[in-house]
């Protein structure tokens, strides 16, 4: 079995962050999903777990930080291609998210993001993995 991978992240409000990223086509697992948690779907591996802040809180001591004011983390996906990137980014920015900072373009790399409503940053990247640098070491 392939390892997969659940993000669990803090929301404030269930029915705009599914709106928000059913606009970017991401799909929702029913039978893990609720009032309380979204089990988005990314690929057959990647999950994301949406959760109400008071029940995740029920997952740590730790204070939940506010990703409008600190980033904790940083959830990069990757993409088919420079096109799939801008068209990702396009429908955050209508679905009500927002674009920090320009697309950053190395050739090889093409990476842009967006950050949705709850002010989780998200990192889109596509590689051409043949004009990729050779890794020295």
């Amino acid at each position: 079995m392939a390892r997969q991978i659940f993000v669990n992240l803090p929301i404030r409000d269930m029915e705009r962050s599914r709106a928000f990223f059913g606009a970017l086509g991401f799909s929702f697992n029913p039978q893990f999903s609720n009032e309380q948690g979204a089990c988005m779907v990314v690929s057959e591996t990647i999950y994301v777990m949406l959760l109400v802040e008071s029940f995740f809180q029920t997952f740590t001591a730790k204070r939940i930080a506010d990703a409008r004011e600190a980033t904790e983390v940083l959830v990069c996906l990757s993409c088919d291609s420079r096109a799939e990137v801008d068209a990702l980014v396009q429908k955050a920015r209508a679905a009500g998210g927002t674009v920090p900072r320009t697309p950053q373009d190395h050739g090889f790399m093409y990476a842009h993001g967006f950050e949705d409503p709850d002010g989780h940053v998200w990192e889109l990247v596509w590689m051409d993995p043949n004009a990729a640098p050779p890794h020295g070491g």
